[in-house]
């Protein structure tokens, strides 16, 4: 029986090549398997022939082709690790293979298995996954399909605005954003935009949203409705994106209490939202992103992976800092966004903000320093369970 064993996996979207080798990078097989549940059975079954205590298996985790592999291999006790990328390329640079095959790449990936422990050679290329909570998964899930479903309505939000004015400018400017739900549902009540214009008012006013003050502006521009040429190409297409965008609206109602039922049962949400201004959905995206504490040694590597740590890059007599590639966006942009509105409710973040603007940083700098003071706040409050206290006088 082996004491350790080793196994890299080049991800692929329809199969994936492994490489099997011992604790000293050494190759013992390589074989690939399908994505399919044949071949995962396959995998395991190869793996388990070698018989050894213990095993470690690094994947890329890129484009999310690793799933459902991945969390099969944590079921099943092994240790798992993420492979950075951006540092596998570099090793890759520095010490060129004769080809590009995805069993090298799977060879290259197992080669990295000998820097482990070694922190000055390897620090970093290889990252530990700890098994998240069933809460942090089913909320990562349920934060990623809304952000897909935002950024589709935002996508259908601009054409429409722009098919407007196009068409018919005057309509458009009844409103200050086609997003607004009263305007949404004057452009469905029919199935084409021309017929507006012959709706009576009594028709108007049963649809939901139109009220005093905006009845009188549509009959007004009822009065002097036209069309461009272009109406005989986009009449039901705009009616149909105003549609789907009510549709996208639903959804959206739907998965944000979805988060709400999943991030009722989750501590860490339960943590991130006594912090004044992190919301529902922020502090769901956080907990869901983050998963197990574990994966970061200090509070510096968790800030780093959220983004809030830039990275020197001093030469001389010049002191620069450049953003790290191997930050998690998803998180960045959520925590930019409930630091922000950590500011409208706490005057010490405010007052903090307001002094880093003073010397010369850009809002989006002021706020990642911010952000960079919440990190430190928020790992004691996870590390010792404790919710975030104001300070009163």
């Amino acid at each position: 029986m082996r004491t350790e064993l080793r196994v890299a996996v080049d991800v692929g979207s329809r199969f994936h090549q492994v490489a099997v080798g011992d604790g000293k990078g050494r190759l013992l097989d390589e074989f690939r398997i399908d994505h399919l549940r044949s071949g995962f059975e396959g995998f395991f079954e190869r793996i388990a022939r070698h018989r050894a205590r213990d095993i470690r298996v690094a994947m890329e985790g890129y484009n999310g082709w690793a799933r459902p592999l991945d969390q099969q291999v944590l079921d099943r006790g092994w240790r798992l690790y993420n492979v950075n990328n951006l540092k596998l390329a570099r090793y890759k640079e520095i010490f060129p293979a004769p080809a590009k095959t995805d069993a090298i790449d799977a060879r290259r990936m197992l080669e990295l298995f000998a820097f482990d422990g070694q922190r000055s050679m390897g620090r970093d290329v290889l990252q530990e996954i700890a098994a998240a909570s069933p809460q942090q998964r089913e909320l990562k899930y349920l934060t990623r399909r809304r952000r897909v479903l935002v950024a589709e309505r935002a996508s259908r939000l601009t054409r429409l605005h722009t098919d407007l004015q196009a068409v018919c400018p005057d309509l458009s400017a009844l409103t200050r954003s086609v997003a607004n739900l009263w305007f949404l549902h004057l452009l469905t009540c029919r199935d084409r935009l021309t017929a507006l214009p012959r709706l009576q008012a009594n028709t108007l006013r049963a649809i939901r949203g139109i009220g005093a003050k905006t009845l009188p502006r549509i009959l007004a521009w009822q009065k002097t409705a036209e069309f461009s040429a272009m109406i005989d190409l986009a009449d039901s297409d705009i009616v149909a994106d105003a549609m789907a965008i009510l549709a996208l609206n639903d959804r959206i109602k739907a998965i944000d209490k979805r988060i709400e039922e999943a991030g009722s049962t989750c501590a860490m949400v339960a943590r991130l939202r006594s912090i004044p201004g992190f919301g529902v959905t922020g502090s769901a995206e956080l907990a869901g992103e983050i998963g197990s504490l574990q994966r970061f040694a200090t509070e510096a590597s968790l800030a780093l992976y959220l983004g809030m740590a830039p990275l020197d890059q001093s030469s001389g007599l010049q002191n620069r800092a450049m953003r790290s590639k191997s930050i998690n966006r998803r998180c960045q942009t959520a925590l930019m966004t409930c630091v922000i509105r950590h500011m409208a409710c706490v005057t010490e973040s405010r007052t903090f903000y307001d002094r880093k603007r003073a010397q010369g940083k850009r809002h989006n700098q002021a706020v990642r320093a911010l952000g960079r003071h919440l990190i430190r706040v928020i790992w004691r409050m996870l590390q010792n369970d404790r919710d975030y206290e104001t300070k009163t006088t």
